[in-house]
């Protein structure tokens, strides 16, 4: 049996869904970061670096799909 790699759509609509999704991911990792400050159990805190460490590594996965796309566009400081 061979598993089938499926092609990175790249497609515009892709694309603006990958923006939007990764702004949402800026968003909660800061929402982690604000749980880790309240929380005292040092396994949950590292439960919650992993998590934002893996978030970050889907963050770049995203970024590495659209390397055209400008710094700001991601960030969106466009406002």
């Amino acid at each position: 049996m061979t598993l089938d790699v499926k092609k990175e759509d790249t497609s515009e609509e892709s694309k603006k869904n990958h923006i939007s999704y990764y702004r949402s991911l800026n968003k909660v990792i800061l929402e982690i970061q604000k749980e880790k400050e309240h929380e005292g159990e040092p396994a949950i805190k590292n439960h919650l670096d992993k998590r934002i460490e893996a978030i970050k590594i889907d963050k770049k996965r995203i970024r590495d799909m659209f390397p055209d796309i400008k710094e700001e566009e991601w960030n969106d400081n466009s406002n």
